[in-house]
């Protein structure tokens, strides 16, 4: 599974038709190797003897496959325990992927327990059996009915039927035997899902890039009906896990890189200044070097996929989410339609390598906001609100982005005059007007301007002028000065604990930056509020940034009345003109006319655009410094915790949209909801609100939180090669946007907004009920509001969601459920259990998962590593789907559960005796920490468990 083409091996291929096509096959462009189809089979047995005759046995088969070249067996699946039955029937069937290396020569050796007691603590071998794979495909309605050999090869041991298995078509079967009945030479279908068609994952050419290292399990359960469905569940690693981190931190080094070089390039600064941005520059430089080593770490690992939880405090791998894993269940049942229901596990976003000793971001921000005032008065900065700041961060991206824009443009109008094509022109200029238009509108901020006086306090030789005392303005003021030295004494604007009467002695002539600063400045519309505490100087020419910009909308303006007046000649031109005044009109007329006549103008044009630029970068930079010195070093302690939980958080964001994108790549519904409105990404949490997971679903929620500032956009490959169809991340951290590369044949049946680069939105919302021991105290003797208040704000915001969805998108595209509950009746129960005092009310997530899958959006669940309670959640989900969609008939529900949550999985048993072989080996990748299926790790009776300890404290309350 290391090269492409193994990546790729979800395609089954009839012997027949590879036969005929030895040399492969070419989907979407990219090049497939044939594979065997893929064979599953179902097993039961008969007349079985136990080693007590007065007792039936608890059955179960192990599975072992023979390898050819080393011919020793290898433990490869094994079937659940059915209790006191001389005749079981096993749920749990076997399935080879495509990616096994079998042939119809492959040897598969059943070996059939006595399991004394559920425990498996003690078992008997009752007898075994072999067949070949060609033996089970050449038999008649491809069923086997095998002899057990006993130990002693005397005493009859039963039998052992076969009976092969395939998704698909299901015919009416009795409960002995199911088979469907497919021409063996076609190909599997492309299925209808839940939601509407889609790709089938397991011929999809599309998830070779991403997806990777599949592990299926197979069963068959009977309906209220009396037929049989068939049940495959197959988890896949996702290459995202690494790939999405390590393209973020690239970016945050570039960023901080970035940042360093700003700046650098603010110029000369007083002493004061200037010492603070050396600090800020060599914090910026820990940064940097951190998030290097880190990378140069993550690029010598190869092989791996995904990081087990055993390493969730490993440094080296804090970016990377924990046991990132997709999960499909796939339906297939008599005369139904094939069904698929998408989920990813994950565990929680949270920075573990640094703790939770003191809280996690949710509080440690609260808290930094709140004391930032604080720090800014031990460095002498200006403060600025995080509104500032987030300003600061939008004006400085938007000028990266319309300024080769327009560059770009305005060489086309030129290209455009010298091509003499007035369309060209009126097109060119329409655009350049435009993109010019919103750089002005972009600049045109009190915040530039505030922060242009602030970097002229700030320059060496600043004299204050201003030397007499000097009344400290009172009021609120979301921004205010902080002076924290006696030696460079300063008015104190807005500062808490000084009334208006406060003032301040005398002083000399000082170069402090930060003095003689009055809030004069007055905007447009009115007196400046929000930035009245932001300093201004009376002596400083304010009306200088406001020629600065005006500037450019001068220069726009000669250059559309220039391209006017060269319009109104051309279209002279046209009309006749007498014979003798032809030749003075094409003399006076030449080809490069045009763009002699424009060029200086669009030149000027373009220097006071980057005239603008470098006056407002170097405004902005000095914001962002201040907000830098003043956040030393507890908010680049922050800074790095949250790049760490986004970063996760993303990955985890990025896998989940592909593998639904790819779902539903032929669903015209889904796709038109995809551009017009996008996807509602529903984050399943099951921490709970005591002792350090608290500190994680803090973090948690920051990092959901975030993941609204990530757009996506689904691209044209270059080429079909694997390496190009990886997705791809770019922006900064104010913005990201992740690109998804499709290949050219796939590209172009989408819609014509999605191909031609619409970014498309996801809403992140995130729903946490604690469900384990921890959360029983936490209810009885601590605090949930947390809890309360992430549900609360979530729900509301999956209302707008609804809402705005419901307003652009006829409902008809949306999904069909056999229950049929409306999507606004499912909204007001989540939000009437939202606000009730219930102890775990698990409604609020089964509600909202609901609710997710009704809106065609993208289900994760998460706990503290995606393992215990991840998969008692997602089995039990699984189960109500196949009740409540499928028919699961209530008999069979719990032994469903017990299958799905089955210990017993490939290799767990090798260690039992065999007489005839002895230990076997265990067929578990050597380059991966192995989880057979996320939901395959707990056992039933933990849940057993689980409500006896809840009942005795709901007694013990009320004793």
């Amino acid at each position: 599974m290391e090269d492409g083409t193994q990546q790729l091996g979800h395609c089954m291929v009839d012997m027949k038709e590879l036969n005929a096509n030895p040399e492969g096959l070419t989907a979407a462009g990219v090049f497939l190797t044939p594979k065997l189809p893929q064979v599953e089979f179902s097993l039961a047995c008969n007349d079985l003897v136990a080693s007590g005759s007065d007792r039936k046995p608890n059955a179960l088969v192990q599975v072992a496959v023979i390898d050819p070249h080393k011919q020793h067996l290898v433990s490869h699946a094994c079937t659940e325990i059915v209790e006191a039955n001389k005749d079981p029937l096993f749920l749990t069937g076997v399935t080879f992927p495509s990616e096994y290396p079998a042939s119809p020569e492959t040897l598969v050796k059943l070996t059939v327990y006595d399991a004394k007691d559920k425990s498996q603590e003690s078992s008997s071998f009752l007898g075994s059996a072999t067949f070949s794979v060609g033996d089970l495909l050449r038999a008649k309605d491809e069923r086997l009915t095998l002899s057990l050999r006993s130990s002693d090869a005397v005493c009859a041991a039963g039998t052992v039927v076969v009976s092969r298995l395939k998704m698909g078509e299901m015919e009416d079967v009795d409960v002995d035997h199911i088979t469907t009945e497919i021409p063996s030479h076609k190909c599997p279908l492309v299925y209808e899902s839940a939601s509407h068609a889609c790709i089938d994952r397991e011929n999809n050419p599309l998830t070779g890039p991403v997806f990777k290292n599949p592990i299926c399990k197979v069963y068959r359960f009977q309906t209220v009906d009396s037929k049989w469905m068939l049940v495959r569940e197959q988890m896949e690693e996702c290459t995202l896990s690494f790939s999405i981190p390590k393209q973020l931190l690239s970016l945050y080094i570039q960023e901080d890189m970035s940042r360093v070089q700003d700046l650098r390039e603010l110029g000369e600064l007083s002493p004061h200044w200037d010492n603070l941005r050396k600090e800020v520059m060599t914090r910026y430089g820990g940064i940097i070097n951190s998030y290097q080593e880190t990378l140069a770490e993550l690029d010598k690992i190869t092989g791996r996929s995904f990081k087990p939880s055993c390493c969730k405090a490993q440094k080296s791998l804090e970016f990377i989410p924990i046991n990132l894993h997709t999960q499909r269940m796939r339906v297939t049942c008599p005369r139904k339609t094939d069904a698929f229901y998408d989920i990813v596990t994950v565990g929680a976003p949270a920075a573990h390598f640094q703790g939770f000793k003191c809280g996690g971001l949710q509080r440690l921000l609260t808290r930094y906001e709140a004391e930032k005032k604080s720090f800014s008065t031990a460095y002498q900065c200006i403060y600025y609100s995080p509104e500032h700041t987030a300003k600061a961060q939008e004006v400085l991206s938007t000028m990266s982005l319309l300024l080769p824009l327009i560059t770009s443009l305005a060489d086309q109008l030129l290209q455009a005059a010298q091509e003499h094509s007035s369309p060209g022109l009126r097109d060119a200029l329409k655009n350049l007007s435009d993109k010019t238009e919103q750089f002005v509108h972009t600049l045109k901020d009190e915040l530039v301007k505030s922060a242009l006086l602030a970097l002229h306090a700030a320059r060496p030789g600043y004299v204050s002028k201003n030397q007499k005392q000097t009344p400290v303005l009172g009021g609120q003021h979301q921004g205010h000065i902080l002076q924290g030295s006696d030696q460079n004494p300063s008015p104190v604007q807005g500062l808490p604990g000084h009334s208006p009467a406060t003032s301040i002695t005398d002083s000399t002539a000082v170069c402090n930056n930060v003095e003689g600063l009055q809030s004069t400045t007055r905007g447009e519309g009115g007196p400046l509020r929000h930035q009245d505490s932001i300093p201004h100087h009376k002596e400083y020419d304010e009306e200088e940034w406001d020629r600065v910009w005006a500037n450019v909308a001068k220069c726009l303006n000669c250059v559309i009345a220039m391209v006017d007046k060269l319009q109104e000649e051309d279209n002279s031109k046209q009309n006749p003109v007498p014979e003798q005044q032809l030749a003075d009109v094409i003399i006076s007329h030449k080809p490069g006319d045009w763009r002699e006549q424009l060029c200086p103008l669009v030149t000027r044009l373009k220097e006071c655009v980057m005239e603008v630029v470098e006056k407002a970068k170097r405004a902005m930079t000095f914001v962002l410094l201040q907000e830098a010195a003043c956040s030393i070093p507890q908010g680049f302690l922050l800074q790095q915790r949250r790049d760490v939980v986004f970063s996760q958080a993303l990955a985890a964001l990025a896998c989940g949209f592909v593998m639904r994108l790819y779902a539903g790549m032929r669903d015209q519904g889904f796709l038109r909801q995809l551009h017009l409105v996008g996807l509602v990404a529903q984050f399943e949490s099951l921490l709970s609100t005591y002792s350090e997971e608290i500190g994680m679903l803090e973090d948690m929620e920051v990092g959901i939180s975030d993941l609204q500032r990530v757009l996506f956009q689904i691209t044209e490959a270059k080429t079909d090669n694997l390496s190009d169809l990886q997705p791809l991340v770019c922006g900064r951290r104010d913005h990201f946007t992740v690109e998804v590369p499709l290949p050219r044949l796939v590209f172009q049946t989408l819609p014509e907004e999605i191909k031609e680069g619409k970014p498309l939105r996801v809403f992140p919302v995130l729903f946490n009920v604690g469900i384990n021991e921890q959360q029983t105290i936490a209810e009885r003797f601590g605090d949930i509001s947390l809890q309360e208040r992430i549900n609360q704000r979530n729900f509301e915001m999956l209302e707008a969601y609804y809402k705005s969805l419901s307003e652009k998108v006829p409902l008809a595209c949306l999904p069909c459920f056999q229950t049929q509950t409306d999507i606004k009746e499912l909204l007001e129960t989540l939000g009437q259990n939202v606000v009730t005092k219930k102890r775990k009310n698990v409604e609020i997530l089964w509600i909202a998962g609901t609710i997710c899958r009704r809106l065609n959006g993208i289900r994760f669940t998460s706990c503290k590593s995606a393992k215990d309670r991840t998969s008692m959640s997602v089995t039990l989900e699984q189960c109500a789907l196949l009740r409540d969609e499928h028919q699961l008939s209530k008999d069979f529900f719990i032994r469903a559960l017990d299958c799905m949550r089955s210990r017993l999985t490939q290799g767990d048993i090798g260690q039992w005796e065999d007489p005839e072989a002895g230990s076997m080996t265990e067929n578990k990748p050597a380059s991966r920490h192995f989880y057979p299926i996320a939901l395959l790790l707990v056992s039933s009776h933990l849940l057993v468990v689980w409500l006896i300890l809840s009942l005795v404290f709901l007694l013990a309350k009320y004793q």
